[in-house]
């Protein structure tokens, strides 16, 4: 049996259907909105210490939906930080759009894409900068673990660097996240265009009602002008009468409907101007399809025509129409009085800067409203009014060569002849700013600047170079800069001061720098640059300075005078190391020096100086120039490439490098084992020297560049050994012995104090220094030598003759200036840091040294230290064998040999001393003859050993047992 079921009513029409689908919408989107707002309230109060599901504290809970918003919270912000705020937003968005049924239907369709919006917020999110409270109590950026890794695996992919990188991939995720919100939150076209109609309509009503307050300010005070220059009389009285005029104007114009109003507008409308027309399309669109027409300016309209009319004579509308005919013509006459002619359109750009303000937007209320045109405007006898002058029509209007707002006619100037114009010449500019650049990062800086993701552990490598965020980031200095009239001003002061104790010259350039700024004086004919030099001091003096240093420009005429600065700019190591000089050069072995005075960094190359001398007074900066130099060899040298030996007889600077891969020895603290450390050294050069006579090379390079060759081919290098000597002929035999090339890595031997060692034993240690410095630049041993005494008995003619390189740091006197350099000026200099610096050549050239501290040195050194401990030589602190020792000494020339007991000049010297003088002790002879301790021990016990002296009793005398000759 079959139910027929087509022409049945159904259960429910279609009517309650509709209704029941409404309120269910309804109750949905009250659901997601309570949801949104539940979510919200807990993204909102979300705090780290919270407890959730990842981490169990005892702390109170502080968001606002208790535990449970906790337990949410806390993942939501693990997984994708702040775009959590993506959940909330479109749980309210939605749920609005189903109560209110407003695009409920397009739900479906759109928000699929709701995760990948979170996700783009989370990217977005990450590309942002942490706070420092965020970053200390999270483990992750704002965009949680997911947008940090999706935006690291994005910048890894783009092959740009990582800052531009960055900013373009925020810029486009910004982009992606607005447009891509706009989709999944349900806006359609329509809705988009409105939403920005609507912006932007806004936005010209806000300028419009500016322009008009300023518009309105600006007529009001012309015409306060304006009645200040009126009698208080005439204006009391004029006010009245249009105040009764006004009330009897409103009288008649109720009593007479027919009355055309009268608008007052500062331009009135023509007769002959139609009003527009209001089409259909604007009557429907609403306020913002009248919008265009509301805020355009008025057209220009021409003045009304006084027109006699002799029909409209009726009395009952003749008090009305006078009244009508006096207001108008005062109207006009006001007009005309404040502006006798009105531009034909106020079109002129609102910046022009005349003094006034801008041409106020008129709001045409008028537009769209579709009122009829207004008659033209009829002027009668007026009998009642006093007498006026005629009015007459307005002249044709001008050009746009007249104000814009009313103002007084200017007064016409008679025509006068036009005088020839004298040039005049403008002031020459003195401040010369250096045409330097940016400093450019090198290849290393950006390397280590871009953010790189492991996502499985890397093995440790054997060694790895220092990074450079050890160091303080130069972004935190105060960079200070002087304008070009305070550096004009203290020019002119200058040339003052020059010209009161009698130098004539000009100053044609000043250089601004980080520290110091430079002052170029071109002097006049005749002058000698030895009295501006010598008047260094009452510069300073005259100039409010710290000091002054005079000196004269090479290759070129000028005198350049260097006054300090008033804020001192601190020079960052940092940003010397990231520059191309240092990280992209090729130096063998590069120095960071610091900057000079035009700011540019300063980079030389100790392989080439070969040896450098460094002088300088307690809090000069000499230390911490040191350790910038240790700093500048260790971030771009392995232990396989250099060694160093370090001698610090103070125990206080060089210490905390002790445990360094990089260190052939402890650094050598006692002076008596310094004097073993050099004598190794040169006895290593001497090795060196002979093993590149057998290989054929002439320095370093050379034989480190056959030893790479025979690795890369695998090759053995051989040697000539003697293994004894023939039983027939008693003649040496000799074997081939091979083994494997050895790369020979740079020795730079740093010695912080040389005062001290030559205090100990001075000829020896100038013995030691002169045949390292004469020779040890081929075999790569190079020496810094640092002192706060450069006394002649302390730096010798034979060590200034071998160190053509030289920095001078502060010091007491110009007799120590001279000694170090040469010349005067390095008393001048200003401390921490400041030094001056000698080439080889000759040339002198100022630098302002790097900063670093102590926290920083330790941080490179607990960098270092991870890689292992360092192999030691045991020859450099204990001495090598005495045939060596000998022989070395036969090379420095400590010795001459002997008689046939052995006993050589020294013993000799140190015989005669000790019969003398009838004493005898190790200190006495080592300070006697100048010479080691070990050596001086030895000669003591050689006159023990041959009767000369007795042995040392229980409070270490020794009696003389040769008599008194």
């Amino acid at each position: 049996m079959a139910y027929q079921t087509r022409g049945r009513d159904p259960l429910l029409d279609s009517t309650m259907t509709e209704a029941i689908e409404k309120r269910g919408k309804e109750l949905m989107g009250i659901a997601l909105i309570v949801l949104g707002a539940v979510a919200a309230a807990m993204i909102a109060s979300y705090h780290p210490d919270d407890p959730s599901w990842m981490s169990a504290t005892d702390a109170p809970v502080q968001n606002w939906m208790g535990r449970f918003g906790a337990s949410i919270a806390a993942p939501l912000f693990m997984i994708v930080g702040w775009g959590a705020w993506g959940l909330a937003i479109v749980l309210g968005v939605w749920g609005v759009r189903f109560a209110l049924h407003r695009g409920e239907e397009r739900a479906v369709g759109r928000l699929i894409y709701a995760p990948i919006w979170i996700a783009l917020l989370a990217m977005y999110a990450s590309s942002l900068e942490p706070s420092a409270d965020w970053s200390a109590s999270h483990s992750f950026d704002y965009g949680g673990l997911f947008g940090e890794m999706a935006l690291g695996t994005v910048l890894g992919i783009l092959p740009i660097s990582a800052t531009f990188g960055l900013k373009l991939l925020s810029l486009l995720l910004a982009v992606g996240m607005v447009s891509l919100g706009a989709f999944i939150l349900g806006f359609s076209r329509l809705e988009l265009s409105q939403i920005t109609r609507f912006l932007m309509v806004g936005t010209i009503m806000t300028y419009a009602w500016t322009l008009t307050l300023l518009g309105r300010g600006a007529n009001g005070a012309v015409q306060a002008a304006q009645g200040v220059q009126s009698k208080a009389a005439d204006a009391r009285a004029r006010r009245a009468a249009e105040r009764a005029e006004a009330e009897e104007y409103a009288r008649a114009e109720a009593a007479v409907p027919q009355q055309p109003t009268v608008r007052r507008a500062p331009i009135p409308v023509a007769p002959e101007a139609p009003a527009p027309e209001v089409t259909e399309e604007e009557q429907s669109g609403g306020f913002l399809s009248r919008m265009p027409s509301l805020i355009r300016r008025p057209e220009p309209d021409p003045e009304p025509e006084l027109i006699e009319n002799p029909v409209a004579t009726v009395d009952v509308d003749a008090p009305g129409e006078d009244r009508v005919r006096a207001r108008i013509a005062d109207v006009i006459k006001a007009r005309v009085r404040q502006n006798p002619a009105v531009q034909a359109e106020s079109v002129a750009p609102l910046t022009k800067g005349r003094g006034r303000g801008p041409d106020p937007l008129i709001l045409n209320t008028g537009a769209g409203q579709g009122l009829p045109p207004e008659p033209p405007l009829t002027a009668t006898p007026q009998p009642m009014m006093p007498a006026e002058p005629p009015l007459t029509a307005p002249q044709p209007q001008q050009p746009e060569t007249q104000p814009m707002m009313a103002e007084p006619a200017p007064e016409v100037q008679p025509a006068q002849t036009a005088q020839p114009r004298i040039p005049v010449a403008e002031p020459k500019k003195v401040v010369q700013h250096s045409p330097r650049k940016a400093p450019q990062p090198s290849t290393r800086a950006m390397a280590e600047a871009q953010p790189t993701l492991q996502f499985e552990e890397a093995p440790q490598p054997e060694y790895e170079l220092p990074p450079l965020n050890l160091l303080t980031n130069p972004e935190s200095i105060t960079r200070h800069h002087l304008s070009d009239e305070a550096l004009e001003e203290n020019a002119r002061m200058l040339e003052n001061v020059l010209d009161d104790y009698g130098v004539k010259g000009e100053i044609v350039s000043v250089r601004p720098g980080p520290v110091v700024t430079m002052y170029e004086l071109e002097p006049a004919p005749g002058l000698k640059a030895s009295r501006v030099i010598g008047l260094a001091d009452d510069i300073a003096r005259s100039m409010s300075a710290l000091s002054a240093r005079v000196s004269t420009v090479p290759g070129r005429s000028v005198i350049g005078i260097e006054l300090p600065n008033d804020n001192r700019e601190m020079v960052s190591f940092r940003e010397i190391l990231s520059s191309r000089d240092y990280g992209d050069g090729n130096q063998k072995l590069p120095l960071a020096l610091g900057k000079d005075i035009g700011g540019d960094p300063m980079v030389s190359n100790l392989a080439k100086m070969p040896h450098l001398l460094i002088a300088g007074t307690t809090g000069s900066g000499k230390s911490v120039a040191i350790n910038t130099m240790i700093l500048s060899l260790l971030y771009k040298l392995t232990p396989e490439d250099l060694r160093l030996v370090m001698i610090d007889p103070k125990m206080l600077e060089l210490s905390v490098y002790d445990g360094i891969p990089h260190l052939l020895s402890p650094v050598v603290t006692d002076p008596k084992k310094a004097v073993v450390a050099l004598k190794w050294v040169v006895a290593e050069m001497e090795d060196r020297y002979r093993k590149m006579s057998k290989m054929g090379v002439r320095n370093i390079d050379g034989y480190n560049g056959r030893v790479q060759e025979a690795l890369s081919k695998g090759e053995m290098f051989s040697r000539t050994v003697q293994t004894g000597f023939d039983d027939d002929t008693g003649e040496p035999v000799f074997e081939t012995e091979e083994f494997a090339p050895e790369k020979m890595p740079y020795i730079v031997v740093i010695v912080d104090e040389m005062a001290d060692l030559m205090m100990v034993a001075g000829k020896e240690i100038e013995a030691c220094i002169q045949r390292l410095a004469q020779m040890a630049r081929a075999s790569g041993i190079h020496l810094i030598m640092a002192t706060q005494r450069p006394s002649v008995d302390v730096i010798t003619g034979t060590i200034k003759a071998n160190f053509p390189t030289r920095i001078s740091f502060q010091v007491t006197s110009k007799v120590d200036s001279r000694t170090i350099l040469g010349e005067m000026g390095a008393e001048q200099l200003l401390g921490m840091g400041d030094m001056l610096y000698m080439a080889g050549g000759g040339k002198i050239t100022r630098c302002h040294g790097p900063f670093v501290s102590d926290e920083e040195v330790e941080e490179v050194v607990t960098h270092l230290k991870a890689y292992g401990p360092p192999a030691y030589v045991s020859g450099v602190q204990d001495g090598p064998e005495d045939e060596k020792a000998d022989s070395i000494d036969q090379v420095l020339g400590l010795s001459t040999g002997g008689n046939t007991d052995g006993e050589d000049a020294l013993y000799d010297q140190a015989v005669a001393i000790a019969i003398k003088d009838r004493k005898c002790s190790t200190s006495y002879i080592q300070r006697k003859l100048a010479i080691g301790y070990n050596k001086a021990a030895r000669l003591v016990e050689q006159m023990e050993e041959e009767g000369v002296v007795s042995a040392a009793n229980h409070v270490g005398k020794r009696e003389i047992l040769v008599p008194e000759q």
